[in-house]
């Protein structure tokens, strides 16, 4: 581990950092506030089975930095709003949160960074909204069109993303990610990560989330969405200005689509780093002032 990431361990107790305010976008929105008030925010959107804490390594920093940070529980999860229906989770509807945050704002535009389900967010973000974003920044997460094909052509990625088919079923992957006190997610996150990456505080704070009333249907409702209503395919550039960061090590996803996603943007870059999936929590050290510098 770089020695910028070395004191990535945090500690909860000091979670008081910024303010909380609850904002509406359609639904409410939990969001925690870092930093200062003026300059383009930067929104950090966390994926599954996160909530707003998995970006409290790089916000902090980001903050310490001088940057106004604004990171939301997206629909679905932790302190936010629940919608019961399905199709509240589309990708199309995600991304109108985001664009709604950012007018929440009083600014014309924000930096919208997002890792795993937050990165698909942010994608479709500069998709529907590039007058909204300043620059897009996806971690560990390709362009959706290219997710898609890989998914169609990719044997190896379609064994990867098996979890996405369970989560299709009524009930039962509700049942089996509560059994023995989320013990599927601790699992998971630790035997996919670097050691050391999470710890008990972490998972602490996770299984809080988890057991919010509601909270397990409306994170797996996002998986639910992607398959009974897909969003377009989508081939036009992306406008804003983009960078992908990847690690390489990740378990879920094929390294091969970063390139390839670099493709579908106007400005792009990839910038690969030995991490894995979790790249936001390994090392945000270099994430953080990766961000800094991009935004600046």
């Amino acid at each position: 581990m770089d020695t910028a990431d070395a004191p990535a361990r945090f500690d909860p107790a000091r979670d008081g950092d910024g303010d909380t305010t609850t904002v509406d976008v359609g639904v409410d929105l939990h969001v925690v506030r870092l930093g200062p008030s003026d300059g383009t925010p930067i929104v950090l959107l966390h994926g599954f089975p996160e909530c707003w804490y998995g970006w409290l390594p790089v916000a902090r920093r980001l903050a310490d930095a001088g940057h106004r940070v604004l990171v939301p529980d997206q629909r679905g999860y932790n302190a936010s709003e629940k919608p019961s229906a399905v199709s509240a989770y589309r990708l199309e509807t995600l991304a109108a949160d985001v664009a709604r945050l950012i007018d929440q704002t009083g600014h014309d535009t924000a930096h919208v960074v997002g890792h795993d389900w937050g990165a698909a967010v942010a994608w479709w973000a500069a998709l529907d909204y590039p007058d909204r974003v300043a620059t897009l920044t996806a971690v560990n997460v390709p362009h959706p069109t290219v997710m898609r094909r890989t998914l169609r052509r990719s044997w190896d990625q379609r064994r990867r993303s098996w979890y996405m088919a369970l989560a299709q079923v009524p009930v039962l992957p509700e049942w089996v990610a509560r059994a023995a006190d989320y013990r599927l997610f601790e699992r998971t996150m630790r035997s996919s990560s670097r050691p050391g990456t999470f710890d008990d505080a972490d998972f602490a704070r996770y299984r809080a989330a988890w057991s919010a009333p509601g909270a397990l249907t409306g994170m797996l409702n996002w998986y639910r969405a992607a398959a009974r209503h897909p969003p377009a395919v989508r081939v036009e550039p992306v406008d804003p200005p983009t960078l992908i960061c990847w690690g390489v090590d990740d378990d879920f996803l094929r390294t091969s689509m970063a390139r390839e996603s670099v493709a579908y943007c106007r400005d792009g870059r990839a910038e690969l780093v030995d991490a894995t999936h979790w790249l936001h929590r390994e090392r945000p050290g270099w994430l953080a002032d990766r961000l800094d510098s991009w935004v600046g």
